[in-house]
């Protein structure tokens, strides 16, 4: 199996993001965050521009970075439409190579799609490697054992069922120019040896009645639990390290769904 990241935010998946992916609902958390910690600031894998747009808006001094010429497109014409005009770079998050470094980096619902475990610790590094002496770097991961749902599939009689059927029915989603859009997205593979996952997604565009436009896309990702990540850090060069719970100041505990890492150069 390729150690490549498999990610699906291309063509339609990215039109999706662009028109119905944008609650900022952690902006405020990382403009506490930055104002701690300083600028400039780094959003890794900022996709369409859900958190680095409104930072800029804010008047923070932000770059972005993401594996997706598809995604940046969409940030950049959001961007211009709203008058501003980010730094924005492709380039996967385990081989960033950017000219200037940063007080502050954070990556934001991406971290484990590098492509394998490997990559992921390279895309640590890389991240130690772009902040200044000081900075900090902030990411989360999901507790996947807060979901029944998803902690269920990764028993085995659950596993034996794998790959997940398509949905038969999927709602869809009327975009600005009128289009719709309806996603339908399914498990084909979790080993929880591995710690890893595979999913998909079917994509269709509709105008006037007429199907316009179809896609298909894989995503891999790998999980995490706190100890491990942890490790990962320190092995990556990172000193100081917190972990806390849900975006907020509170220290993680196990009923948090997400965990949130602060760690410092």
């Amino acid at each position: 199996m390729t150690e490549e990241p498999v990610t699906w935010h291309y063509g339609l998946m990215a039109e999706r993001w662009s028109e119905f992916i944008t609650e900022a609902r952690e902006a405020p958390y990382f403009l506490k965050k930055i104002a701690q910690h300083g600028q400039p600031v780094l959003d890794v894998a900022c996709g369409t521009g859900r958190l680095l747009l409104p930072l800029l808006q804010a008047g923070i001094d932000i770059d972005g970075c993401d594996i997706s010429g598809d995604m940046l497109h969409h940030c950049e014409r959001k961007a211009i439409a709203m008058g501003l005009s980010p730094h924005l770079y492709n380039y996967p998050m385990h081989a960033m190579n950017l000219p200037r470094r940063y007080k502050t980096i954070y990556m934001c619902d991406a971290f484990g799609l590098a492509g394998s475990h490997d990559k992921d610790l390279e895309a640590l590094r890389q991240c130690y490697t772009h902040l200044e002496d000081g900075g900090a770097l902030l990411l989360n991961i999901e507790a996947e054992y807060t979901s029944q749902e998803s902690w269920e599939l990764w028993l085995k009689e659950k596993r034996r069922a794998l790959p997940q059927p398509w949905p038969e029915e999927s709602r869809g989603r009327i975009a600005a120019d009128g289009s719709e859009h309806i996603g339908r997205f399914r498990y084909i593979n979790i080993n929880p040896l591995e710690q890893t996952y595979t999913r998909q997604v079917r994509l269709e565009k509709w105008n006037s009645g007429k199907l316009v436009a179809s896609e298909e896309y894989s995503l891999r990702g790998n999980f995490y639990f706190k100890n491990e990540l942890l490790l990962m850090l320190r092995i990556a060069g990172f000193r100081e390290i917190t972990v806390s719970g849900n975006y907020t100041d509170e220290s993680a505990n196990p009923d948090h769904e997400v965990l949130v890492f602060t760690a410092i150069k």
